[in-house]
């Protein structure tokens, strides 16, 4: 399922040379040197910020490591690269952003308001999507979101694929833990340490900061909630289309990725960091691995559901929710955008090639009659089994013991400005409510307000724990669902319901 992105890069060594025309821009001081940052109108941008070490040679698969210090001013104009990835192709352009992918790319941006204030701010961190494997932090602008929500923003990169999530024994063998993979995780957490040690030279406030992302962004910050390593790191966090994915065991994932090893002729650790990073970039895309996160005991100690549910988590206040279509984006690029459509004759096969045994219930509960084409019907289970009811499942398990707040984005013509060649109405998909976050959205007046309001509560929730803006509805806490639509803003209690979650929440046999 394609998401959304992270990324940054500068060259490691010394200190890159100040342009002339950057030398009037803002300068901030940082445990580690100077960085000159580039002035705005409304916002001041630093990029291309080094919160680690770069992970080649001897460092590939091994946790993040502190940043070197220089001398003199460091420019901060121009982002890093991204993250090693392959391009990705989504109705949103390629989700890695500007640069060229590389292994050097653990960097983050700062977006501060132009205007001075008396008071430190508070911080919201990204975490971009992309299914593990895509995206980058350059790919969002922060520079809206920070000026109109009064906030300074920190969009991160972090390892992905093979170079992030490979687990092996012979990795497991290196660690004084007996770890392995995970190491993009890591690198999250490196860069909220950094926000936390450095973020007050921008205006930040440390000791309030958010942590948010969507998809495999939103699986992150709810892997942090669980995770004992990231105590003390932010203090609220937003999940957005993304909690409670079930993930693999560190034996699983360690059997699959000696498995691809073997298949690269690698029989230990030192041949495969002995490989160039672009041949092992081509050879991580044979579905031999799982390129994600594993629970290993220690830095995931137990699935996210099983955690929440016995209340080991972090008590921060939470704010998660999903969009109204999240599944019809994957029906959209799995049939009209590769050239084809999905019938009513082979929409049973889809259902039966995804669901097994389970594909006559499930075609009872959501039969073609109810739906306007087979691909909706297709986007409905996939809204519902793989996102809507694993949402609304920790939004309870959370709410029962600290504050928990859920949304339905709703927008059903938030894509009709990509005027996308599909047989049905892609509705509010997928990753669709990012750029209503993040400010700048063009579209109808209500959409434009929407965006407004969407941006206030998500800002003022970052500031207090409660999603308010101004001259908008109450948002309550759970069960009630806010559901955000241009044609109104009301809570509803009827979410479970209407996603049929009694059939995908339901406990194993």
């Amino acid at each position: 399922m394609g998401v959304l992105a992270g990324a940054l890069l500068l060259s490691a060594g010394g200190v890159a040379v100040v342009p002339a025309e950057a030398a009037e821009g803002p300068t901030v001081t940082t445990r580690y040197g100077q960085l000159r940052g580039k002035a705005g109108t409304t916002a001041h941008a630093y990029l291309g910020i080094p919160y680690a070490a770069p992970p080649v040679g001897s460092l590939r698969w091994k946790p993040p490591s502190p940043p070197a210090r220089w001398s003199g001013v460091r420019d901060a104009t121009t982002p890093g690269n991204p993250c090693m990835q392959q391009p990705s192709s989504t109705p949103w352009g390629n989700l890695a952003g500007p640069g060229t992918p590389s292994e050097d790319c653990l960097y983050l941006n700062v977006h501060t308001p132009a205007q001075r204030s008396p008071l430190k701010r508070p911080v919201m961190v990204w975490i971009h999507g992309g299914g593990f494997t895509v995206g980058s932090g350059t790919f969002y602008d922060g520079g809206t979101l920070a000026a109109e929500g009064d906030v300074v923003t920190v969009h991160l990169n972090y390892r992905l694929g093979a170079f992030g999530y490979f687990a092996h024994p012979g990795l497991a063998e290196e660690s004084p833990h007996g770890l392995s993979g995970n190491y993009g995780l890591l690198d999250q957490q490196a860069a909220l340490r950094w926000v936390r040690d450095n973020i007050a030279a921008f205006g930040g406030d440390p000791g309030n900061v958010t942590v948010f992302g969507e998809s495999a962004g939103g699986g992150s910050v709810c892997q942090h909630l669980v995770s004992p390593a990231a105590t003390g790191l932010f203090d609220r966090a937003i999940a957005q289309s993304g909690c409670g994915f079930p993930l693999p065991t560190q034996e699983s994932q360690q059997n699959n990725g000696k498995a691809w090893a073997d298949s690269l002729g690698c029989a230990d650790v030192a041949c495969l960091r002995a490989r160039p990073a672009g041949d092992l970039l081509t050879a991580s895309a044979r579905p031999t691995a799982r390129w994600v996160p594993n629970v290993d005991g220690v830095v995931i100690p137990a699935q996210v559901t099983d955690a929440l549910a016995s209340g080991r988590f972090h008590r921060v206040p939470v704010l998660q929710g999903t969009t109204a279509d999240e599944g019809r984006l994957t029906v959209a690029t799995t049939y009209d955008l590769a050239g084809r459509r999905l019938t009513a004759e082979g929409y049973p096969a889809a259902v039966r090639a995804l669901y097994g045994a389970r594909t006559d219930e499930i075609l009872s509960r959501y039969p073609l009659s109810g739906h306007g084409s087979p691909a909706e019907a297709l986007g409905a289970i996939l809204t519902d089994s793989q996102f809507a009811c694993l949402q609304s499942r920790t939004a309870a398990l959370m709410a029962e013991h600290t504050r928990s707040y859920q949304y339905e984005f709703a927008d059903r013509h938030s894509m009709d400005y990509l005027n996308l060649p599909l047989s049905f109405p892609i509705g509010a998909p997928h990753g669709s409510e990012i750029r209503y976050v993040f400010g700048g959205v063009t579209g109808t007046p209500a959409q434009s307000a929407l965006a407004d309001t969407m941006l206030g509560y998500w800002t003022n929730f970052a500031r207090t724990g409660l999603p308010y803006a101004v001259n908008a509805p109450r948002w309550s806490p759970y069960p009630r669902v806010q559901t955000l639509a241009p044609e109104a803003i009301a809570p509803t209690l009827t979410f479970p319901q209407e996603h049929r979650c009694d059939l995908w929440n339901r406990p194993a046999a």
